[in-house]
């Protein structure tokens, strides 16, 4: 019952070929690209992309991401976020932090409390 999507710094055709490779498009309701805007991630435009798609309000979005910049700029925006640390790296000294942490991918049913 929830909308997935990917929202990637990458070109459409990138992120077209890892979905097909990963054959995850049909569980995929969009594949947002900062083609359609012009600009990259952190840039609150990128981020705007989701709402606008799913008209819903950033506090209703999850952004799951390895990259923690992504993670803090998702958090400045007011999404959700869970970063994926897979190394137990510090929290980058960024201005915004995660919502959670979790070590891999296995911990986001609980966190969207399924």
């Amino acid at each position: 019952g929830m909308a997935t999507s990917i929202l990637s710094n990458g070109s459409k055709a990138m992120i077209d070929g890892a979905v097909r490779s990963a054959e995850i498009g049909d569980a995929l309701d969009a594949i947002l690209s900062v083609d359609d805007v012009g600009v990259f991630k952190p840039n609150s435009k990128v981020y705007q992309m989701v709402p606008d798609r799913f008209d819903c309000a950033a506090n209703e979005v999850l952004l799951v991401s390895s990259n923690g910049w992504d993670v803090a700029g998702a958090s400045g925006f007011g999404f959700k976020t869970l970063w994926v640390n897979r190394a137990g790296e510090p929290v980058d000294r960024l201005p915004h932090r995660p919502w959670k942490i979790a070590s891999d991918l296995s911990a986001v049913p609980e966190v969207l409390g399924l």
